[in-house]
């Protein structure tokens, strides 16, 4: 039980410093509902002024261990002031600066381990569909859906795989506008689904990425029976390079919400996954952009140049381009740019807010 000096100690600490507290209050609440600007000159001039001194009270409240209840009002409101005070305020051009200097990045580097599993999953995928549709054709239609097959399955000669990637007669320009529309959507289902379902344990993200190999795979196999391998090669690698690389970024995203749930770690799940969410929105949005970027590339670029050694040297100098960016952007970049939320507002918690 408290004791009647306790209380009083307590209420005049209280009664002693209100007033500055609910002055304080009132300013940080017209801040956060309408902006900073809203402010008058003499709150602007006694914010950081009360903010400090909030802080120095929740200190010695803390030392001399007064009411629980003016503790967290006081850590509440430290909080709330820190964020006002000293809180980034960030145009949308300098998020999107941050994300393409540092952020993607950065997100990518830390997310080293997951894309090359997700990439050794897919290449796996590959080369087992490859040498079983190489052994018996038949296993090919277990492996290609029927739209993206649409009649090019073993059965189809060399002429006909040969106008998919070439625009050689009348009409198979709009085919081949099919095909890669068709191929296009597909991975990009996979990539939204791989990102998504990978908190799941990483289960559903290693099969969809895995399946994804094996398609590619089968076409590859069919298309080198046919003599046809180089070209399919490079007819893919114009936009695929890109688009791959996408679904495997993505795929990476979802395997680092899935290795959170899994490995928490000394942090509870819940942190764990709000920890790792951090890059792995990261990851999601660099997977968008580059499939966009695929898409251009798959309208125009592939239209326009035929010549499969281009096709090859302009897929894979900008799947060069992708790495060279994601492996050396914002490595001498400032450190707190990335830092986790959750870390800055510990230290205003614990009391550690003026500098």
């Amino acid at each position: 039980m408290r004791t009647s000096g306790e209380t009083i100690r307590s209420s005049r600490f209280r009664s002693e410093r209100e007033g500055d507290w609910l002055r304080l209050q009132a300013i940080v609440e017209q801040a956060e509902r309408r902006g900073l600007k809203s402010l008058a000159f003499s709150d602007s001039r006694d914010l950081v002024t009360l903010y400090r001194q909030a802080v120095n009270a929740l200190s010695v409240a803390r030392e001399i261990s007064l009411d629980s209840a003016i503790i967290a009002y006081l850590e509440s409101l430290s909080a709330r002031a820190y964020l006002v005070v000293y809180a980034p305020r960030a145009s949308l051009s300098g998020v999107v600066s941050r994300f393409f200097a540092t952020g993607a990045p950065g997100a990518f580097r830390r997310s080293g381990i997951e894309f090359i599993a997700a990439y050794a999953l897919m290449a796996l995928g590959a080369v087992a569909a490859f040498l079983l549709t190489q052994a018996d054709p038949t296993w090919f239609y277990a492996f290609v859906p029927d739209g993206l097959a649409a009649g090019r399955g073993p059965q189809a000669s060399a002429d006909a795989l040969r106008r998919v990637i070439y625009d050689s007669e009348p009409g198979a320009l709009d085919q081949l506008g099919a095909f890669a529309t068709y191929l296009f959507s597909h991975n990009t289902r996979i990539a939204i689904f791989a990102f998504v379902l990978g908190i799941m344990a990483c289960v559903p993200s290693a099969v969809l990425i895995l399946y994804n190999g094996t398609m590619i795979g089968a076409l590859g196999s069919i298309y080198a029976d046919k003599g046809l391998g180089y070209d399919l090669f490079a007819w893919l690698s114009i936009h695929g390079v890109t688009e791959l690389s996408a679904i495997v970024i993505a795929t990476a995203g979802g395997f680092r919400l899935g290795r959170a749930f899994l490995f928490p770690g000394e942090k509870t799940r819940k942190a764990s996954l709000a920890y790792a969410a951090h890059d792995a929105v990261k990851l999601a949005v660099l997977a968008a952009i580059m499939l966009l970027a695929a898409g251009v590339l798959e309208g125009f670029a592939r239209q326009l140049v035929t010549a499969p050694a281009w096709r090859i040297a302009i897929g894979w100098g900008i799947g060069a381009l992708w790495f060279v960016w994601l492996i050396g952007a914002g490595r001498q970049g400032n450190r707190s740019t990335e830092l986790n939320p959750r870390e800055t507002g510990a230290h205003v918690s614990a009391g550690e807010g003026a500098p």
